[in-house]
């Protein structure tokens, strides 16, 4: 029981915050000073532009890291891209959009594709550490081709699992619309057959250790929780397996994690 209440913990790692919208930086129940979550961003964000990152994958802690499963540290990936901004005041300059998978507020089965800005990503944290994944440059020009095209939607299933089978089309979570959009960098392909294959055949996904009873009752206690589309071992795509995979091939100039006062290889 111990773990399922776990499992139920991440439910709302990907939500987007209640009564917001694109753009808005007020989260539902914030648990951080909103101070220290702008400034904690702002310095994720001059870190990236310092490195010269046109694209790369972020990751949050969105619920409390002692209620997490073994093995997953992260609860949302997005793509961040360094882009034109308007400010508010309505002056333009450079800096960091966001391209999120968020749950719907009123329904937890399904999703939708949100941009925002860096301070609404880190709206909900539990803790100010993020993932960060520099893919390199000519992964990322790949990333942001894929990104700006009709590709990046059309890979999105808005059908929402938190523990969804990468390697099965039938659910998706938040890291899983990643490794997808990656993977159709990687391959230059928008097919989603062909997308699937390649995660089948090189991917390996975190494993999430749940016993039959757990199983059984996950979906009762949320149908985002549904191991519909797993088999005997239940594994999903976290922000540790996409670093693993892409260390392992080469493909990341840089994975660290950076807090408030220090930066560490991760």
């Amino acid at each position: 029981m111990k773990k399922l209440l776990a499992l139920l913990s991440i439910v709302a790692a990907c939500i987007l915050p209640a009564s917001s919208h694109a753009g808005s930086s007020n989260a539902a129940n914030p648990v951080l000073p909103a101070a220290k979550v702008a400034a904690f961003s702002n310095r994720v964000q001059q870190d990236l532009a310092a490195r010269g990152a046109n694209v790369a994958i972020v990751a949050r802690v969105g619920r409390d890291p002692s209620l997490l499963p073994e093995g997953i540290r992260y609860t949302h990936v997005a793509f961040w891209v360094y882009s034109d901004i308007q400010q508010p005041n309505g002056q333009r300059g450079r800096g960091y959009r966001v391209y999120n998978l968020y749950q719907r507020n009123g329904d937890l089965t399904r999703s939708d594709l949100i941009q925002d800005r860096p301070v609404d990503f880190f709206a909900a944290a539990q803790r100010l550490d993020a993932g960060v994944i520099i893919p390199d440059p000519r992964l990322q020009q790949q990333l942001l081709d894929v990104i700006t095209s009709p590709t990046y939607a059309a890979l999105h299933n808005p059908t929402y699992s938190v523990l969804a089978n990468p390697g099965s089309a039938q659910f998706q979570n938040c890291t899983e619309h990643t490794l997808d959009v990656l993977m159709a960098a990687l391959y230059d392909t928008s097919d989603p057959r062909q997308i699937k294959a390649n995660i089948v055949a090189h991917f390996q996904g975190q494993e999430v250790r749940l016993n039959g009873l757990q199983r059984l009752f996950a979906p009762a206690a949320s149908r985002a929780l549904t191991t519909a589309d797993h088999g005997s071992v239940v594994r999903t795509a976290t922000f540790g397996s996409i670093a693993r995979f892409m260390d392992a091939h080469d493909l990341a100039d840089l994975t660290y994690r950076i807090t408030p006062d220090r930066l560490v290889r991760y």
